[in-house]
């Protein structure tokens, strides 16, 4: 199991094929996008990375976190997330990882927090009909009407679909289409929709359900901090 990566959402553009038709993608880019650290199974119970993703001013930052960052010489980081990986799968710290990590092609499962909608009707939230717009409805059209049972079981059930705060939710949408990559300037083009704001942080890792690609680099592409081109570890490194 590889290491997934942080990237910024973008926005969203289309792409068009030698066919001439267009594709619908969502533009993630790679914001030095490094590994923090490393969990180790003596240590931590479990085998993972820990990357970091776009740039936080030293101020900011505790002297905890300072001190974190200096001892794996990557600047300080404005996200953080970890990935379970093999162990043969560990990529050196400080490493940065390129947008060739993933290849054309190939599906990915990408997770991010939902643009938050305030709250929202039984319509809006769960797609409710709403009530009758003709004769007996006054005024109310677009409730949700009776929520409980008579004398038994005299209550509303807990996780009733009602009217309520709607968005603002990490979701995983599976099985996106990465279309193309820019190693320059670390942009990864993936089909269709990506939850999340512009703006906002998205994780990207290889599909759970979905045989990878005979070619998907092992452990993953990435530059080293002191080598400018990127650079493929070795199997098993």
């Amino acid at each position: 199991m590889r290491s997934g990566v942080i990237a910024q959402k973008m926005g969203m553009t289309r792409l068009f094929t030698e066919a001439g038709n267009h594709v619908p993608v969502t533009v993630l880019r790679l914001a030095q996008c490094q590994v923090v650290a490393h969990r180790s199974k003596e240590k931590d119970g479990y085998v993972a990375l820990q990357l970091g993703s776009g740039t936080r001013k030293v101020k900011n930052v505790s002297k905890a976190e300072r001190g974190r960052f200096a001892v794996a010489k990557v600047e300080p980081k404005r996200k953080l997330a970890e990935f379970r990986v093999d162990e043969k799968e560990l990529i050196p710290v400080g490493a940065e990882i390129t947008a060739d990590h993933f290849v054309v092609g190939q599906f990915v499962d990408v997770t991010g927090t939902s643009i938050g909608k305030g709250f929202a009707g039984g319509m809006k939230r769960w797609n409710f009909g709403g009530l009758r717009a003709t004769h007996g409805v006054s005024v109310s059209h677009r409730s949700i009407g009776s929520t409980g049972g008579r004398q038994d079981p005299g209550k509303t059930f807990k996780n009733k679909k009602m009217p309520g705060h709607m968005g603002n939710e990490r979701i995983t949408t599976l099985n996106l289409r990465v279309v193309q990559t820019d190693v320059e300037r670390g942009l990864i083009m993936i089909e269709g929709a990506v939850p999340g704001a512009k703006g906002g942080w998205i994780t990207v890792r290889d599909a759970m359900k979905k045989a990878p690609p005979k070619d998907l680099p092992k452990p993953g592409k990435f530059r080293l901090a002191d080598a400018a081109p990127a650079a493929e570890a070795k199997e098993g490194a």
